[in-house]
């Protein structure tokens, strides 16, 4: 009978065999980044490959998104689920950035690709998938980056989402209603460490800002306009004056942009729009600061008598890293690099971020860790990957031991975690908590 350490050494030595052939998957993906709920280039290359693995999958989960999935020839089990993310985001000045869109892998999400099909070289040998039992549901996510607020807006108004975030639209869509728990692993420059796990993340919510104002000729008659890039710098004042009111223990981050500031020099800007986001470590700093932003948003129309739409989109909620799930993946990483080179980071340490693998936490068992290889500034140009062994390969094979140790043996510790883990959330809990977010606050400052 194989034991699970044959099993481990077998799925470890075919990573390693193809090692090559899975870091250039990464770097494909590399050279033709796209945003998200727009990768169908890195979701045709995730498709051929896990045909050419023999593993069928669904296609088309939330516009590109892909669930597949392989059967343990020792009886059923739970389900774990290996995930990587398909998007990049928008970096203009990033070396290995899209030209005509921007789009640019300053995150290190192709890496997490690479590394979800590698997990799979080592999970399909035949000494290792027939002595586990349940089933492997590799999955390839679309739009984790939650940027590009108008084009994902136009795509909910189509009905082609709900949802802005691919984690969000998988969960509504019943793709991780028969997945027990599940692991990603996304790559770092921030620790010196290979492979780093714990902490959690911020929550947050975003908002599309629209204010309205009336048009005059800038130098003729301004007096007769309604200034709405005034409105909108009012309202940006009126958040930094709130700052000091952010406690520390809650992690705040109130950041936007400007995303249309007016249509000619010589007119009254009557159209300006933003993106905003408000970050909290909990649920209810959350709300209570997406209130005050909302309230800043208001006083900047009521300054100047413009008007102001504010839509809030729901948005990510904190991280919960399963402590079962995780243990396993830390044995598996000091076995493989050794207890020096991992890092431990205590449950409520919060690296100010947001991931919607936080949302899937809540419901059902997960665990978010880091591994090294990038070097530079995540989401600023510098950010690129300067050992894909460590970030691609090394995150390949711990996952793969940790399904192992899962499912081996009966899956006996998976069916235990699964028996142990109290969810923080129903699914239904979570779409109604998440539905009740979404709202359009409209303000006229004029009559206030």
């Amino acid at each position: 009978m194989t034991t699970v350490a044959e099993m481990k050494q077998a799925a470890v030595a075919a990573i390693e065999k193809r090692k090559v052939e899975i870091i250039g998957i990464a770097k494909t993906i590399l050279t033709a980044p796209e945003t998200g709920f727009n990768e169908y280039k890195t979701s045709r290359l995730v498709q051929q490959r896990l045909e050419a693995m023999g593993i069928p999958f669904q296609a088309g989960l939330a516009i590109t998104g892909i669930k597949g999935v392989v059967e343990g020839g020792a009886g059923p089990g739970p389900s774990v689920a290996i995930i990587g993310e398909l998007d990049s985001i928008r970096l203009m000045d990033h070396a290995f950035h899209d030209p005509a869109t921007g789009a640019a892998h300053a995150c290190g999400h192709h890496c997490q690709i690479a590394s979800m099909l590698g997990a799979m070289v080592g999970l399909t040998v035949p000494g290792v998938i027939q002595n586990l039992s349940g089933r492997i549901i590799p999955m390839a996510i679309p739009a984790e980056e939650f940027i590009d607020l108008e084009q994902r807006m136009a795509l909910r108004d189509e009905k082609k989402i709900e949802f802005l975030g691919g984690k969000q639209e998988f969960i509504k869509l019943g793709a991780f209603d028969d997945v027990d728990m599940a692991l990603l692993c996304h790559t770092n420059s921030v620790h010196p460490s290979k492979l780093t796990v714990g902490g959690t993340s911020n929550g947050h919510l975003a908002k599309y800002v629209q204010f309205s104002g009336r048009s005059a000729h800038a130098g003729g008659a301004p007096y007769n306009g309604i200034n709405a890039l005034n409105a909108a710098m009012m309202a940006i004042s009126a958040i930094h004056a709130n700052r000091e009111t952010f406690r520390g223990r809650d992690t705040v981050r109130i950041h936007g942009i400007l995303t249309r500031g007016g249509d000619s020099v010589s007119a009254v800007p009557s159209n300006v729009t933003l993106e905003w986001r408000v970050r909290s470590g909990n649920t209810d700093a959350l709300l209570a600061n997406s209130d005050k932003v909302d309230r800043c948003f208001k006083a900047g129309a009521m300054s100047v008598g413009a008007k102001v739409s504010i839509t809030n989109i729901p948005g990510y909620l904190p991280m919960r890293n399963n402590a079962v799930l995780q243990e396993t993946f830390l044995r598996n990483a000091h076995e493989l690099v050794g207890a020096s080179q991992v890092l431990v980071r205590r449950a409520g340490r919060n690296g100010g971020g947001s991931t919607d693998m936080g949302d899937l936490s809540q419901i059902i068992p997960a665990i978010h860790p880091y591994t090294g290889g990038a070097t530079g500034t995540s989401h600023g140009k510098d950010y690129v990957i300067q050992d894909y062994e460590t970030a691609v390969v090394l995150p390949a094979k711990v996952m793969a031991m940790t399904a192992i140790d899962l499912l081996a043996e009966a899956a006996a510790k998976a069916l235990e975690l699964k028996a142990k883990d109290k969810p923080a959330m129903t699914k239904a809990r979570y779409l109604k908590f998440q539905r009740q977010q979404a709202s359009v606050v409209r303000f006229d400052g004029a009559r206030a």
